[in-house]
């Protein structure tokens, strides 16, 4: 199978909307390949598994006395869209002892697998980062709070955890990144905060674009560093809306998008167009991972609804999976591949793991 999916832009356009041949009535929509995050390398060609149409990437593996190893990972198809909601009998356990010839088969049963909440151990933060410039004042704000409001209440859970925050800014022509609400978990900050937008918050016409998604970037970067220490793992959005192209002339195209390219790969990337005036291939780049682009205002909360589902998968497509080894100490470094199915999908993953220490039983 092959493990690494290849940076790629693949965009495709879905009409919702049709009008009598208006196309300003289409909301068009562009999945984009997704990178290489992650640890792990294609399963040995003695298991026989075939080729994949699902990707395991490893972000952390650890073991734990008397004999528990922990996998956690992230799934997602060939063309990079997030596989959430799996449950532990949908994964097959592969050992391969320093004596085997191949892997022999683990029983989830028996081994006591899981798929263990994620929340112990992982962070997820989002950052949605609004285009407040006078065009979206004057003319859409009220439908960009009520379509903000809703991406707020579809990516928060239900209820407040620690383990999902999110931040808002905003942006017009100024060299600056506007605090709209600092990160929080708490989903009444954030929709407050959207409710207190009015036509006075920016006075500047232009638009700073490329300003934003760097200085967005460099938010995302610094959360994820914060958000993967004392043995925690996150992962993050960044959500970019939109009306226009950018008119401040500050930063190039190529340094934004450079920016998106090399960021980590653990952050995903997400744009909403909205009107004529907007570059949809530019802003396809910026969204890597997904764009929309809304062909009037009267379309914006359908187009957040979609791209606040696409950032929820994204989350819920890391797994915490845990199983008890039947290795035991003296047997030393171990091979282990674990494969996924879903529906008549399939992929898997190959690791190492070191049962020094091991002995019977799991906590």
């Amino acid at each position: 199978m092959k493990l690494y999916i290849k940076l790629a832009a693949i965009c495709f356009s879905l009409a919702l909307f049709v009008s009598c041949g208006n196309a300003d009535d289409d909301v068009e929509f562009g999945v984009n390949g997704g990178g290489d995050l992650g640890l792990g390398k294609p399963v040995d060609d003695c298991l026989n598994l075939g080729d994949g149409e699902l990707v395991l990437s490893i972000q952390d593996q650890y073991t734990t006395l008397p004999g528990k190893v922990s996998i956690f990972f992230k799934v997602s198809d060939t063309d990079g869209d997030p596989v959430p909601g799996l449950t532990a009998n949908q994964f097959t356990i592969y050992e391969q002892g320093r004596n085997d010839e191949c892997f022999s088969t683990i029983s989830t049963t028996e081994s006591f697998a899981r798929i263990s909440p994620n929340s112990q151990i992982f962070n997820n933060n989002t950052i949605l980062v609004l285009d407040l410039s006078n065009s979206v004042l004057s003319s859409s704000m009220e439908e960009l709070k009520t379509a903000s409001a809703s991406f707020v209440n579809n990516v928060m859970p239900a209820s407040d955890t620690e383990s999902f925050k999110m931040a808002i800014y905003w942006f017009d022509g100024e060299d600056k990144l506007h605090v709209l609400n600092e990160l929080t978990h708490v989903k009444q900050e954030l929709l407050t905060s959207i409710n207190g937008i009015n036509a006075n918050i920016s006075s500047d016409p232009s638009t700073d674009l490329y300003g934003a998604v760097i200085k967005a970037t460099d938010k995302a970067e610094k959360l994820l560093a914060a958000s993967t220490t004392n043995d925690r793992i996150g992962a993050a959005s960044v959500v970019i809306f939109t009306d226009g192209t950018d008119q401040a002339s500050r930063y190039t195209q190529t340094a934004a998008l450079k920016k998106v390219d090399n960021a980590n790969k653990n952050i995903a990337f997400f744009s909403i167009g909205l009107g004529a005036e907007i570059d949809t291939d530019v802003l396809g780049k910026i969204g890597k991972t997904f764009s929309v682009f809304a062909g009037n205002k009267e379309q914006l909360e359908t187009t957040f609804n979609d791209i606040s589902f696409r950032v929820s998968e994204q989350a819920n497509s890391f797994y915490l999976f845990e199983y008890c080894s039947p290795k035991r100490d003296g047997s030393g470094e171990n091979n282990l591949a674990i494969q996924v199915k879903e529906g008549n999908r399939q992929g898997a993953v190959q690791t190492k793991f070191n049962a020094k220490g091991f002995t019977g039983g799991c906590e």
